[in-house]
């Protein structure tokens, strides 16, 4: 055993312990958006039976600026030593945070005071003791203050008994001693830190669109001008964010022709994430799309009509890309001195070359690669959906993420990594602003349940900012190719309602739904491959209903961030039942959602709960079509149809207030 060397200074007997919400006992910081609380609790205890007071420095620390001047707040116990403080950033830094304690010997013996004479002890010593206690502080301070502590110190010394201890219980004396006497051997916590953004990178509905599949004519790609145009009926849908997938130049060294086949006709414009051409590479864009200036005008009218362009960041090379002829050292080759290409067996992509993150010329290329986005950034664009961040070194992003963030605090990093739990999570903690999620594999109710508790609970949700894509140009899930329109529905109100973030995908308000092959969850047609030109003003479009669920959710404070999601029981394992509720619990809804897209499915909910405390007959408005529904307390009856009505989402009555 090594033995533990004499402190200088006496150590505090108080202990602090179990600090949340942290990540990985402050190692990381956890993420919040601007004006969503963190409720800070603490494990803080002593010996013996003295009195504690728990406090809560914490200050913001802006992107860029200097950092404001602690504030302190008290925390309130709740109970088995356990603490709580709420803390509301109203601008976007570093929060910084430690809880403090320390043993409150005047509290204390005013407690001992309270008690002996309640027992009808004797308490002229205890007196004189708290009388010198007051005296030693008001000797410390100067002016009024020190006058008034005086007096009090007088009032406790001498006079009748009950006086005395009327003076000692005062509330003046316990407020002036608490602001003026020093604390004794306090005790701090570590500091932890809260990344605290803007509302965008924790609530926001994401578009993907193809650029070039928005053309009149489908035998070439369509210009930037001409994707512009798609723009208006996306805003109009409600959408905060239309994503692009890469719009560089596509190489032709074996390019992949329609459904990923290796032999292209002519004219194939192979797919997008095969980079790089002799007409640029990851600073160019397309010439079948436009000039640089054609994408800026793109941004530029995104933006008038409220949308951010979020731009693929697919750090990959065709053969044809510069790099693999100017940084050869980028890659890695085989014995025979070819280049090895992407493969996810037994899938095969001829037309894709891996960047080696191990080259001896790491921090060249490391460097590179944050010129990159550096450069979309000057281009109007400060949202990255990032290729298959889990093939690349966690330290690379831990590096490109602070690096890129220190001058645009406002960049958003989504993480394109569909993996196993400890690398999506690793992900987050790091940097990545979003994640995907599993939530294209849960359908049924107990998958659903089970997995969103798990992201609605500490640790995750502290650090892991879910975006629930409902379906990707890679993933098409049996779930949509068997229940065809309806499935779609019900998958658009469950992405949309469970989180705060969600997404689809262009075609998705067309229920596109015809596999490559079945068993696969590859597209017919995959638009990764070949230009898909919709008509969408098809008359069973999804259009309307996603334009109704995006202004339900602008409208209601409960699927802002920081707000609570809970289930609740059905008798039907078809009826999926939830709520959110805003964080000051003033905004209530109910979701019931009718899982299976084939029949009719109906049942009773336990909802909502009791905690509401809502009248014994109360009525509930469905925000999907304005009708009124009367409940009553406890179990109520639903019936949804696949289609027509395949879920409810009642808003529910305000809070009764309380009497005065």
């Amino acid at each position: 055993m090594v033995r533990s060397e004499r402190r200088e200074t006496r150590p505090s007997r108080v202990v602090i312990e179990d600090v949340t919400p942290s990540v990985d006992g402050g190692r990381y910081p956890i993420k919040r958006c601007v004006t969503e609380a963190i409720d800070v609790e603490a494990d803080v205890f002593a010996d013996g039976h003295d009195l504690l007071r728990v406090i809560l420095r914490h200050r913001l620390v802006p992107f860029a600026g200097a950092p404001h001047d602690w504030t302190v707040v008290p925390m309130l116990p709740l109970g088995n030593d356990r603490w709580t403080a709420r803390v509301v950033a109203d601008a976007a830094g570093w929060l910084e945070y430690v809880v403090s304690g320390w043993i409150d010997t005047f509290e204390s013996w005013r407690h001992e005071i309270d008690i002996k004479h309640n027992a009808g002890m004797s308490i002229e010593s205890e007196l004189l003791e708290g009388a010198a206690m007051v005296r030693e502080v008001a000797a410390s301070v100067r002016g009024p203050t020190r006058e008034r502590l005086r007096e009090w110190a007088d009032r406790i010394e001498r006079g009748p008994e009950v006086t005395r201890i009327d003076a000692a219980l005062a509330p003046e004396l316990a407020a002036l001693m608490a602001a003026w006497r020093m604390p004794d051997a306090p005790a701090a916590s570590p500091t932890f830190q809260a990344r605290i953004e803007r509302e965008a990178a924790g609530f926001a509905a994401w578009y993907e669109m193809f650029p070039r599949s928005e053309t009149p004519d489908p035998s070439r790609s369509a210009t930037f001008d001409e994707a512009a145009a798609r723009l208006s009926a996306i805003a109009a849908m409600g959408f905060d964010v239309v994503y692009l997938p890469p719009i560089h130049p596509i190489g032709r060294t074996a390019r992949k022709g329609p459904n990923n086949t290796p032999d292209p006709p002519p004219g194939a414009p192979g797919s997008p994430w095969a980079i790089g051409s002799d007409d640029g590479g990851h600073q160019a864009v397309h010439p079948a799309l436009g000039t640089l200036e054609d994408f800026d005008r793109f941004v530029a009218h995104a933006r008038r009509l409220g949308l951010e362009v979020a731009l693929d960041l697919a750090y990959q090379c065709s053969p044809d890309h510069p790099y693999v002829r100017e940084h050869p050292e980028w890659f890695r080759h085989r014995p025979d001195g070819s280049i090895k290409y992407a493969e996810n067996p037994p899938k095969k992509y001829q037309d894709i070359y891996p960047i080696n993150f191990e080259t001896d010329a790491w921090q060249a290329l490391w460097d590179e690669l944050q010129r990159i986005v550096l450069f979309w950034i000057d281009h109007g664009v400060t949202t990255f959906r990032v290729d298959n961040p889990h093939t690349k070194p966690f330290a690379f992003w831990d590096w490109l993420i602070a690096e890129v963030q220190r001058d645009h605090p406002g960049a958003i990093f989504l993480s394109e990594a569909f993996t196993r739990p400890k690398i999506m999570r690793r992900l987050a903690k790091i940097g990545f602003t979003q994640s995907y999620s599993y939530f294209t594999w849960r359908n049924t109710k107990a998958e659903l349940t089970e997995y969103f508790r798990e992201l609605a609970s500490p640790p995750l949700r502290d650090y892991m900012r879910a975006n629930l894509f409902a379906n990707t140009p890679d993933i098409l899930h049996a779930y949509l190719q068997e229940g065809g329109r309806p499935a779609f529905q019900v998958r658009l109100i469950l992405a949309a309602t469970l989180g705060s973030l969600y997404g689809i995908y262009s075609g998705f308000e067309l229920s596109e739904n015809i596999p490559l092959r079945p068993g696969s969850e590859e597209y017919l047609h995959s638009e990764k491959y070949d230009i898909r030109p919709r008509e969408w003003d098809r008359p069973d479009s999804l259009a309307p209903l996603i334009t109704r669920i995006n202004a339900i959710r602008r409208a209601h404070p409960a699927f802002r961030p920081g707000g609570r999601l809970e289930f609740h029981p059905t008798d039907n394992d078809q009826l999926l039942c939830y709520s959110r509720e805003s964080a000051d619990g003033a905004d209530r809804l109910l979701m019931i959602v009718n899982l299976d897209p084939h029949q009719m499915q109906h049942g009773w909910v336990q909802a909502p709960p009791a905690r509401w405390a809502l009248p014994p007959a109360y009525a509930v408005r469905d925000e999907l079509d304005g009708h009124t529904f009367h409940w009553m307390e406890g179990r109520n009856y639903v019936r949804l149809e696949p289609g027509t009505s395949p879920a409810h989402l009642l808003a529910c009555p305000p809070p009764r207030s309380r009497p005065r």
